[in-house]
């Protein structure tokens, strides 16, 4: 579903997309649309995208198309995903130890709502890192 949401081409356009938006989250998916993890990723942001579009955009970034973020966000993983409010980076503690971003595709699209709404409270009250309502550091057990 990565073709219904917008695409940034060039690392102009994915700045002025984070330098514009004065009310709302700018979440970037940097990632292939032909790579399985994004594909699912895709799948949940476009799901959503309806419900938050008052208090959240979203766009998509190709990682090989635009590698100028690649080394300032330490993107190497498959599928990544960012979130901004007014030109600054917002973090969120997620309980994995990495509170940059998110680097594994969320499939249910209540529980991106929810991180998304938790950024968007904790961005608006000035806040540069917030706790996500889910605790993901046992998602994956080894």
């Amino acid at each position: 579903m990565s073709y219904f949401l917008p695409h940034l081409t060039n690392g102009w356009q994915a700045d002025m997309a984070i330098l514009s938006e004065e009310e709302r989250v700018v979440i970037m998916r940097f990632g292939h649309d032909w790579d399985p993890q994004c594909m699912i990723m895709d799948e949940t942001l476009y799901e959503v995208a309806e419900k938050v579009k008052n208090f959240a955009v979203i766009y998509l970034v190709d990682i090989t198309e635009v590698p100028d973020f690649n080394t300032m966000y330490e993107l190497y993983d498959p599928c990544t995903m960012m979130f901004f409010y007014r030109n600054k980076h917002i973090m969120i503690d997620l309980g994995t130890g990495n509170n940059n971003k998110v680097n594994w595709a969320i499939e249910d699209p209540q529980e991106l709502i929810d991180m998304i709404e938790v950024v968007f409270r904790g961005a608006r009250k000035g806040k540069g890192l917030v706790l996500s309502v889910k605790d993901y550091s046992t998602k994956y057990k080894y």
